[in-house]
Formats: structure tokens, C-alpha cells, sequence
């Protein structure tokens, strides 16, 4: 296939991941798929009993079923390649397939960032706005805001993918990381690259630091209004939800502010490596155990699903 970029005679890039493990490749790769698969399971079950549970066709709910979708496609962009690199020889990706990782990479990573942001002022309307909440967040409000978030999400790359599609890279075509990124990119172009990073600096700052301030603020808000609640019981339940939302958005928000949100192209190899393991693969296993699976409507309703399940499969064999 012909490389998006004419002027350079790069075709393929090999992705290095941790050297210094390779040696350890089968056991990783069990791990990691794993990990993956528990991921897949754990949002696809979460993703269905949302849809399936009349009980559950709330905002909350709806967008909770939202980011586990979302988390399905962000991990299915990396880690598959990541599972073959771990066992093959050649741990190589095309440039176009290497540009196309990014950008969806990327562009799930600002819908999430987004669809966070959103989550957020739904409960702040739900717990600061009760009277409100209804006539405001209606399902068609809903739609609308997780349209918004995909849509603005999908055109925040599209800039940083059509400048580096342009640079030359004459030299290396060893990238140090575990995935294709804009980083590790920029440092393998034999040119001045400050538009790039400029450009990347501005976009990810906007997005990550807009969302997760409003993120902070709507919680603030929330635990404000949570210290009125006069039932202790109240106020511990809504402090434990609280707290649990907070952590995933504080541990995807760290990493990809380390990550992202710098005026250089340089970086710590091992450090960028490491946080990229975070966000991209235990975050996403993190979320259907803290955002939903520790939900007691959710597992209400699962346990419920299956029980129906099994009542229609015994009638089945009874009736054979």
C-alpha cells in the first residue's frame, strides 16, 4: 500500500514495546489477554443488561452503557497489536496503519474524555438540580449530548494526523513504545517538528484540562451538596459513588496529562510506556468494576438476566 506521506521512504515502523521483557513474551501475552478479554466481557455484559432492563432506560444508566461501548473500541484499536507483537518476530505496522491507530486512538480518547465530562453533569443535575433534572436531561438530550461528544471527539485529531502525515522520516523507523502515537512519532522526524508540538500542546490542552476542570467542578458541587443530606446513610452512599468516579477520572487524567499536555517533543521512554499501559488497558478494566459492576441495580439486573436464562433453558430440556 502507498504511504499518505510522498516524501519520505519509511513504509512500515517497528514497534519496540519493553525490551528489556521480551523475553517474557508468552506470559505477557497471556496476561494481557487476559486482561483484554475480561475487559470485553465486562462491558459487553454491562452494554446489554443496560439495553435489555427497562428498569435501567435511564440517563445514568444510558451513559454508563455509552462508555462501556466506547471502552470496547478503545481497546480493540491497541491491544490486539499488542497481543501479536508480544509472540512475533517482526513487530512491525504500516505507516498508514500506524497513522490510522493514532487517530482512532486518539479520537475515542477525547470522546471518553467528553463522555466523562457528561457523566459528571448528569449527577450534579441529578443531585444539585432534583426538580430540574427531569425536564432537562430528556432522552433526546441524552442522544444529543453523546452525539456531541463522539462528533467533537472524532475532529479533535484530524489536525495533528494531517501534519504528521506530512513530515519526513529518513532515519529510524524503531518506534519506543508499545503502540503508534503522536510522541514517539514526532521524535523519529528528521525535520523541525514545532508546529506539531505546538499544535499538539494546544489541542490536548483544550481538551483534557477543559473537561477535567469542569469534572472537578461539578463534583465539587456535588459533595457540597451531598454534606446537606441529613441521613448519614445517604450521604456515605452518594460519598462512595463519588469516590469511585473520581478515581477512574483521576487515573486516566494523570497518565494522559503526563502524557500529552508538554511543549517538547523529548520524553522518558520508560515513563511514557508505563502510563500508556495504564490508560490504555487497566483503565478500561477498571471502569465496568467501579462505574457499573459495584452497582447494585446493575447487578440486580444481571443476576436477574440470568435467572431468566437458566428458568428458559430448563423449560427447554423439559420439554425435549
Amino acid at each position: 500500500m502507498e504511504s499518505w506521506n510522498t516524501s519520505t521512504g519509511v513504509t512500515e515502523f517497528i514497534l519496540v514495546g519493553f525490551p528489556t521483557l521480551h523475553r517474557y513474551g508468552p506470559l505477557l501475552f497471556t496476561c494481557l489477554l487476559l486482561v483484554y478479554l475480561l475487559t470485553i466481557a465486562g462491558n459487553v455484559i454491562i452494554f446489554v443488561v443496560v439495553r435489555l432492563d427497562s428498569r435501567l432506560h435511564t440517563p445514568m444508566y444510558f451513559f454508563i452503557s455509552i462508555l462501556s461501548f466506547l471502552e470496547i473500541w478503545y481497546t480493540a484499536v491497541t491491544i490486539p497489536k499488542m497481543l501479536v507483537n508480544l509472540v512475533a518476530t517482526k513487530k512491525s505496522i504500516s505507516f498508514n496503519g500506524c497513522l490510522l491507530q493514532t487517530y482512532f486512538f486518539h479520537s475515542l480518547g477525547a470522546s471518553e474524555c467528553y463522555l466523562l465530562t457528561t457523566m459528571a453533569y448528569d449527577r450534579y443535575l441529578a443531585i444539585c438540580r432534583p426538580l430540574h433534572y427531569p425536564s432537562i436531561m430528556t432522552t433526546r438530550m441524552t442522544v444529543r449530548l453523546v452525539v456531541a461528544c463522539f462528533t467533537l471527539g472524532f475532529l479533535c485529531p484530524i489536525t495533528e494526523v494531517i501534519l504528521i502525515s506530512q513530515l519526513p522520516f529518513c532515519g529510524s523507523n524503531e518506534i519506543q513504545h508499545i503502540f503508534c502515537d503522536f510522541p514517539p512519532l514526532l521524535s523519529l522526524a528528521c525535520t523541525d517538528t514545532s508546529i506539531n508540538v505546538l499544535a499538539d500542546f494546544v489541542i490536548n490542552s483544550f481538551i483534557i484540562l477543559l473537561t477535567f476542570t469542569l469534572i472537578i467542578i461539578s463534583y465539587i458541587k456535588i459533595i457540597l451538596a451531598i454534606l446537606k443530606i441529613r441521613s448519614s446513610s445517604g450521604r456515605i452512599k452518594a460519598f462512595s459513588t463519588c469516590v469511585s468516579h473520581l478515581t477512574v477520572v483521576f487515573m486516566f487524567f494523570t497518565c494522559i496529562v503526563f502524557m500529552y499536555v508538554r511543549l517538547t517533543k523529548s520524553y522518558s521512554l520508560y515513563y511514557d510506556r508505563v502510563f500508556a499501559v495504564i490508560y490504555s488497558v487497566l483503565t478500561p478494566i477498571l471502569n465496568p468494576f467501579i462505574y457499573s459492576l459495584r452497582n447494585k441495580e446493575i447487578r440486580s439486573a444481571f443476576k436477574s438476566r440470568i435467572r431468566r436464562i437458566c428458568i428458559s433453558n430448563y423449560m427447554a430440556k423439559q420439554e425435549y
